[in-house]
C-alpha cells in the first residue's frame, strides 16, 4: 500500500486500474481488502481507489481530532481527482454519504451498502450486541469481542455458520482485531458527521441491503432509498451485512452498470 502522511499519522491506500475514478470505502469491521473480489472487474473500466480509514487496516490510529470527510477530501486532492464515483459499505457507507453532503460537487454517483442511520432507534437485538461487546472488552476479552462481531456481522441473525462461505471468518479476524484495538482512540478523536438534507443529493444513488442482515439495517436501507432522490434499492438474497464478501458476483452485476451511468 501507499502511505499518505499527515500531522495525525498516515492514511494507507492502493490504486488499481484505469478510467473514471471510483472510491471504495470499507465497513467498520473490515479494511480495504473487503473489496478484493470485485476490484478486478471494476478495474477493467475504472481507476479503483481503496484506502483504510484512520485507525483501520494499515492506516495509523489518530493522534488528535480528525474528520473522516476531511481525510477523504485530502486523499482525493493528493491523487488529483476533482470528482469521483463513491461506494461505501456499512460505516464506510455513512462516510461516503457524509462526504456527498459536504462536497456535492465532488461526487458523480453514490452507492451505499448497509449504511447506518445516525440517531436510529436500535432494536433490542442491536442493543444486546453492543452491550455484549462492551462487556467483553471491559474484561480484556478481545477474542470474545471479536467472535461477537463475527457472529453479528458476518454470520448474521438468519443463518448458521455452515452456511457462511469457507475462509471469510479468517479473513476478517485481523481487520476486526485492529478496529477493536483502536476504536476508543477513533471515537475519542473523531469530529463527527457532516450535516445536510438527503433531499439535496442530486446524483444517481444506489442503496443495497442484505436480506440476511439484521432487520434494523434492512429498514435503514429502505429509508435511505425512499429519502434520497433518484435512489434505487437493491436487495441481495444471499447476503448478510457484508454484501461484498457474501455476494461479490451479484454485487458486481449491480455495481458495474450503475457506475457506467
Amino acid at each position: 500500500m501507499i502511505t499518505l502522511a499527515d500531522d495525525l499519522g498516515h492514511l494507507s491506500y492502493v490504486v488499481t486500474g484505469d478510467g473514471p475514478p471510483v472510491v471504495l470505502v470499507h465497513a467498520g469491521i473490515a479494511d480495504h481488502r473487503m473489496w478484493d473480489a470485485i476490484v478486478p472487474e471494476l478495474a477493467e473500466r475504472h481507476t479503483v481507489i481503496r484506502y483504510d480509514l484512520r485507525g483501520f487496516g494499515e492506516s495509523a490510529p489518530p493522534t488528535g481530532p480528525f474528520s473522516e470527510t476531511d481525510d477523504l477530501r485530502r486523499l482525493l486532492d493528493h491523487l488529483g481527482h476533482a470528482q469521483v464515483r463513491l461506494v461505501g459499505a456499512s460505516w464506510g457507507g455513512r462516510v461516503a454519504l457524509d462526504f456527498a453532503l459536504a462536497h456535492p460537487d465532488r461526487v458523480d454517483s453514490l452507492a451505499l451498502f448497509a449504511p447506518p442511520w445516525r440517531g436510529y432507534d436500535w432494536s433490542a437485538e442491536m442493543v444486546a450486541y453492543d452491550e455484549a461487546e462492551t462487556a467483553a472488552l471491559a474484561t480484556g476479552g478481545l477474542d470474545a469481542a471479536l467472535d461477537i462481531n463475527l457472529d453479528m456481522w458476518l454470520r448474521g441473525p438468519a443463518r448458521r455458520w455452515e452456511d457462511v462461505a469457507d475462509g471469510l471468518a479468517d479473513r476478517l479476524r485481523g481487520p476486526i482485531r485492529t478496529s477493536l484495538v483502536n476504536q476508543d482512540l477513533v471515537a475519542e478523536h473523531s469530529q463527527g458527521a457532516s450535516t445536510g438534507d438527503l433531499a439535496t443529493i442530486s446524483v444517481p444513488a444506489l442503496v443495497g441491503i442484505g436480506k440476511l442482515d439484521v432487520t434494523d439495517f434492512q429498514d435503514i436501507g429502505r429509508r435511505y432509498a425512499s429519502e434520497i432522490p433518484d435512489a434505487t434499492l437493491v436487495e441481495f438474497a444471499t447476503a448478510a451485512h457484508l454484501i461484498a464478501l457474501d455476494a461479490p458476483a451479484e454485487l458486481s452485476a449491480v455495481l458495474v452498470p450503475f457506475l457506467a451511468r
